[in-house]
C-alpha cells in the first residue's frame, strides 16, 4: 500500500537499528514528528532545546554505538543552528544522517517563510551541507527518495554527516515502495600496504621496540581488543590520541600516556628510542603531535582509514578490527593462535606534567579529576568538553575501563558535550541486566552558558547523567591566552560570579545540585551523585588563572606588557 514518504524514513532507520531520533521540531518538520508518533514502539523522537545539541546528541549517539546518528531539523534557523555539530561530526568522521526540512516546493523562489532553495536570490542550503557532508541532496520526488536515502546512508557509513533536504510537500506526499534495503558495509583495503608494513613491523621488532600510537578510528571500528592483541604480541607500548584515550586501558601492560599538546613525557621519551612508531587510526593532527614533531619521522608507519599530516608509510583500512587481526595472526605465525592475557599494570603511570602553582580561589584542576578518577564505576561514560577544563581531563583522566571517554577535538565546539552526553546515554543507558549505567559530563562554565540548557531534556527523560560544571567565571583558555600571550593589559573572557548550582536547584527543584568546596565534599557529592538515579548537577569554583597541563602555554615565554 502507499506509504507517506515520513513513515519510510522512520520505517527505514528504524530498520537499520536507530532506536533514537534528534532534533527540534518546526512546521517544515513536523509530519517527521507524526510519522516517529505512530512508531514510538520503535523510535523515539528526542526534543532537544537547540539544534546544534541535537546533532551533537546523534554524534554521541553515533560514537557510542559504532552505528548511525541521526538528527532532524526544521528550515531556515533550525536547518542553520545544525551546521556546527554536523562540522564535528564530518571533522571527527562520525556517521551522522540530518533530515532537513524544507519549504513547499511550489512555493520555492516565490517568497516561502525560511525559503532555502537558491532561487530568486535566496540562500541555498544544498551548497551549504555539501560543504560539511560527504552527500547533501535535495529529495525533489517521493520516488527518488530510496535511492538518495541509500546514498546518504553509505557515505554516512564511510565516516561523515549525510544530509537529505526534504521540502514539506515530499515529506506528506504518498507512494509506492517496498521495504529500505541498507547498503552493505564497503571496506577499503590496501594489500600492498599492509604487506609493507608487515615487513616493517617485523623488521623492528627484531632490532628494538614497537611504539603504537593508537586514535579514536579504533573505537569507530570498535577494534580495541584487537589493539590490545597486537600490542601483547609486538610487546609494543602504546600511546593514545588525546580523542581516543578509552581505546587502550591505563592499566594496561605497555601503557605510555596521551600523544599531544595535553600528552605525557614518557611517550615522547619512548618515541625516542624505538625501532618504529605505528599510528593506528589516527591522522595525528597538531593536538595529538605537537612537541612529538621532531621524534616522529622516518621510522613512522601508519594503518586507518586515511593518511596521516605527517609523511609516513601508510596502509589503508577501514576496518581496523579486521586487519590488526590480520595482522597479529602474521605476527605470530607459528606460535598458535594469540591468547587474551590479563591486564597487568605499568611499573609506574604516566607523570603528569609539571604546571605553575595556583592559589586563587576554588579547587584545582588535578584534584578535581584525581576525586572524579575515585569515585566513577568501571563501566562509566566521560564526556570532556572544550578549552581548559577538556586539558586537564584529557592529561589526568584514568578512563573506567568498560566505559567510553569522548572529547571533541574535531571542530573543538564549546557545548559539544553536553549533548553528545545525552545521546550516548540514550543509547547505552541499561547494562545487560537492565541496571542503569552513569555518564559523566565535565564542563566549563562557558560550555554551560553555551548548551547547559540541555540539562533540562536530560531532566525531561530520567537520564542517568551527572554535569560536573568546572566555575572560572570566565573562557578560562582564553584567559591564559591574554595573560600569556598579550602582556594580560586586559580581559574580555572574565564574567560575571553567577552561582550555577543554587541556580540550578532553583530552576529544578528535584535536581539534586551541589556546590562542593573541598576535595572531601566533592567526593561525598560526586558518591551521591553517581548512586542516585536521574540526572544530578555539581559546580565546582576554580582558579580562572591556573595554567593547565597544556604544553603550548607551559612552554610559552609570557609576553610583557
Amino acid at each position: 500500500m502507499p506509504t507517506r514518504v515520513v513513515d519510510y524514513l522512520v520505517q527505514a532507520v528504524s530498520d537499520m537499528g536507530v532506536r533514537h531520533i534528534f532534533g527540534v521540531d518546526g512546521a517544515n518538520i513536523e509530519d517527521l514528528y507524526d510519522a516517529a508518533y505512530d512508531a514510538a514502539d520503535r523510535v523515539t523522537a528526542v526534543v532537544a532545546k537547540h539544534e546544534f545539541a541535537a546533532a551533537t546528541m546523534a554524534d554521541g549517539y553515533a560514537r557510542s554505538t559504532a552505528g548511525l546518528g541521526v538528527v532532524c531539523a526544521t528550515s531556515g534557523g533550525g536547518a542553520m543552528n545544525l551546521v556546527a555539530g554536523l562540522a564535528e561530526s564530518h571533522a571527527s568522521r562520525i556517521p551522522v544522517l540530518a533530515l532537513v526540512g524544507q519549504a513547499p516546493t511550489d512555493l520555492e523562489g516565490r517568497g516561502a517563510f525560511q525559503d532555502s532553495s537558491g532561487r530568486a536570490g535566496t540562500f541555498d542550503a544544498a551548497e551549504l551541507f555539501d560543504t560539511i557532508s560527504l552527500y547533501c541532496a535535495r529529495v525533489e520526488t517521493p520516488t527518488s527518495l530510496p535511492a538518495h536515502l541509500s546514498r546518504a546512508v553509505a557515505a554516512a557509513r564511510a565516516g561523515g554527516p549525510a544530509v537529505l533536504l526534504l521540502p514539506k510537500d515530499v515529506q506528506q506526499a504518498e507512494f509506492d515502495a517496498g521495504p529500505f534495503v541498507a547498503p552493505r558495509p564497503m571496506h577499503g583495503r590496501d594489500d600492498a600496504g599492509i604487506e609493507r608494513l608487515l615487513e616493517g613491523l617485523r623488521a623492528a621488532r627484531a632490532v628494538g621496540k614497537v611504539v603504537i600510537i593508537a586514535g579514536a578510528q579504533v573505537a569507530r571500528d570498535d577494534a580495541r581488543g584487537e589493539l590490545r592483541d597486537l600490542a601483547t604480541v609486538l610487546d609494543a607500548g602504546v600511546g593514545v590520541a588525546p580523542d581516543a584515550k578509552d581505546v587502550y586501558d591505563c592499566t594496561e601492560h605497555g601503557f605510555l600516556g596521551v600523544a599531544g599538546s595535553m600528552g605525557h613525557a614518557e611517550l615522547a621519551d619512548a618515541l625516542r628510542g624505538c625501532a618504529l612508531c605505528l599510528l593506528v587510526g589516527t591522522r595525528m593532527p597538531v593536538t595529538a603531535r605537537a612537541g612529538l614533531e621532531s621524534v616522529l619521522g622516518a621510522s613512522t608507519a601508519s594503518v586507518g582509514g586515511e593518511p596521516p599530516y605527517l609523511p609516513t608509510v601508510h596502509a589503508t583500512s577501514t576496518d581496523l578490527a579486521a586487519t590488526l587481526r590480520e595482522l597479529t595472526s602474521e605476527l605470530t605465525t607459528g606460535a598458535g593462535p594469540v591468547h587474551r592475557v590479563e591486564p597487568r599494570r605499568p611499573r609506574r603511570a604516566p607523570d603528569p606534567l609539571p604546571v605553575p602553582p595556583a592559589d586563587g580561589p576554588g579547587l584545582r584542576y588535578r584534584d578535581i579529576v584525581e576525586t572524579l578518577n575515585g569515585a566513577v564505576h568501571s563501566d562509566t561514560d566521560v564526556f570532556a568538553d572544550a578549552g581548559n577544563t577538556g586539558a586537564s581531563v584529557v592529561h589526568h583522566l584514568r578512563p573506567p575501563r568498560d566505559g567510553r571517554f569522548v572529547v571533541a577535538l574535531g571542530m573543538g565546539g564549546m557545548g559539544y558535550a553536553f549533548g553528545a552526553a545525552i545521546g550516548s546515554c540514550f543509547a547505552r543507558r541499561h547494562r545487560a541486566d537492565g541496571t542503569e549505567r552513569r555518564t559523566v559530563v565535565v564542563a566549563g562554565d562557558g560550555a554551560f552558558y553555551m548548551h547547559g540548557m540541555e540539562i533540562h531534556t536530560a531532566i525531561q527523560f530520567a537520564l542517568p547523567v551527572t554535569f560536573v560544571v568546572l566555575d572560572n567565571s570566565a573562557h578560562g583558555m582564553c584567559v591564559t591566552r591574554e595573560q600569556l600571550f598579550y602582556g594580560d593589559r586586559y580581559s574580555f573572557n572574565r564574567f560575571h560570579k553567577a552561582h550555577l548550582g543554587a541556580g540550578m536547584a532553583a530552576m529544578f527543584p528535584d535536581l539534586p545540585a551541589f556546590s562542593p568546596a573541598t576535595p572531601a565534599e566533592l567526593a561525598t557529592v560526586l558518591s551521591y551523585c553517581l548512586e542516585t538515579p536521574g540526572p544530578s548537577f555539581v559546580s565546582i569554583d576554580c582558579d580562572p588563572d591556573e595554567i593547565p597541563p597544556f604544553i603550548p602555554f607551559l612552554s610559552a615565554s609570557r609576553r610583557n606588557p
